[in-house]
C-alpha cells in the first residue's frame, strides 16, 4: 500500500507547527461513522488521531480504523495501551498495523479503569512505556530491513507545574528507549505549560523529541464537568467552569477559547504542535483550527 501523500511524521518534521485531530468514536460507531468525522477533519489536520478504548468506553479496534483512513489517504496516528493486552498481543497489534501501512504510533501503558465503570474487566499492564517504546524500536529497525517505513513511535507526557530543581529524568528514560514525539495530557493552563516547556527545552528534551500538547475543544458546560472528572490529570483552570455557564452560546465560547490557547501554545519555544479532541461533533476541532489561523 502507498503511504498517503501527507503524513504526521512529514508534518512534525518539515512544518513549524503540526496539528493532529482526534476521532470520537463510540460503541455503535461503524465504517460510515468513523470516514464521515475523519474526512470533516482531513482537510485542517495533519493527521487523525485513534484512541485505544478510552475510560474503557469499547469502540471499533483502532488497527481496523487505522486500515481504513489508509485507505482513504488519511494518515493515522494509532493509540495503542498495554492496560488491555500482555506483550505478545502488544507486539502483535504492532506487527499487524505495519502490516496495514500504520507509521506513527503513540504507545503507553495506560490509564487504571475508572471505579465503577467496567468492575469485571481485568487490568493486564504487563508492560510499562520504555519497555513498550523499546520493544517497538527493535521491531521497526525489522521494518527498516526489510525495505519497510520506519515507524515513527510517540508516548505521552504529563504537563505539570515543576520547581526551578526538577528535570524531566523519566522523558529522557522514554525518549532513549526510542521515542520520537511525546503527547501531553489535557492541558488549557498556558501559563504552567510555558514554565513545563522552558524546562524541557534547557534540558535540551524538546531538540531530541517533538512535543504536541493535547487541547480540549469544550462545548458546554457537561464537557468541562466531563473532562475534569474523568480525564486524570487535564490541566483545567477552575475558573472556566464558572466561564462556560455565564457564556451565552457556550459551543462558540469553548471554540474561541481553543482558538486562542492553540496560538498561545504555537509561540511557546520547543512546542510542536498540538493533538485536538472534543466530546462535541468533529466540526468543533475544525472551527477551532479555522479561529487558530491554522487552515
Amino acid at each position: 500500500m502507498d503511504l498517503p501523500l501527507r503524513t504526521f511524521r512529514d508534518a512534525l518534521r518539515n512544518q513549524d507547527f503540526a496539528v493532529i485531530g482526534q476521532l470520537r468514536l463510540h460503541q455503535d460507531h461503524g465504517r460510515d461513522d468513523l470516514i464521515r468525522q475523519a474526512e470533516c477533519l482531513s482537510p485542517a489536520v495533519d493527521a487523525v488521531a485513534l484512541t485505544d478504548n478510552p475510560y474503557g468506553l469499547v469502540h471499533m479496534s483502532g488497527l481496523a480504523a487505522a486500515a481504513i483512513l489508509l485507505q482513504r489517504g488519511i494518515d493515522p496516528v494509532l493509540q495503542i495501551s498495554a492496560r488491555d493486552r500482555n506483550r505478545i498481543a502488544l507486539k502483535s497489534e504492532l506487527l499487524g498495523a505495519a502490516a496495514v501501512g500504520v507509521t506513527s504510533f503513540v504507545l503507553q501503558r495506560g490509564n487504571k479503569l475508572p471505579e465503577g465503570g467496567q468492575p469485571q474487566v481485568k487490568e493486564v499492564f504487563d508492560t510499562g512505556a520504555k519497555k513498550f517504546l523499546a520493544a517497538a524500536k527493535q521491531l521497526s529497525s525489522f521494518q527498516v530491513a526489510k525495505g519497510c517505513p520506519e515507524l515513527f513511535l510517540g508516548t505521552m507526557a504529563t504537563v505539570f507545574d515543576p520547581d526551578e530543581n526538577w528535570q524531566p529524568t523519566e522523558l529522557k528514560a522514554k525518549v532513549e528507549a526510542g521515542a520520537q514525539f511525546v503527547q501531553t495530557q489535557a492541558c488549557l493552563n498556558v501559563a504552567m505549560l510555558r514554565r513545563y516547556m522552558k524546562i524541557l527545552v534547557a534540558a535540551k528534551v524538546a531538540r531530541r523529541c517533538h512535543v504536541l500538547v493535547s487541547v480540549p475543544v469544550l462545548t458546554s458546560v457537561e464537557s468541562v464537568r466531563w473532562l475534569v472528572g474523568n480525564h486524570r490529570g487535564a490541566v483545567i483552570p477552575d475558573h472556566l467552569l464558572g466561564q462556560f455557564a455565564q457564556a451565552k452560546d457556550a459551543e462558540s465560547f469553548g471554540i474561541a477559547l481553543s482558538a486562542e490557547t492553540i496560538q498561545a501554545i504555537r509561540e511557546i519555544p520547543g512546542v510542536g504542535g498540538v493533538n485536538l479532541s472534543t466530546t462535541g461533533s468533529p466540526e468543533a476541532i475544525l472551527a477551532a483550527v479555522n479561529q487558530a489561523g491554522l487552515d
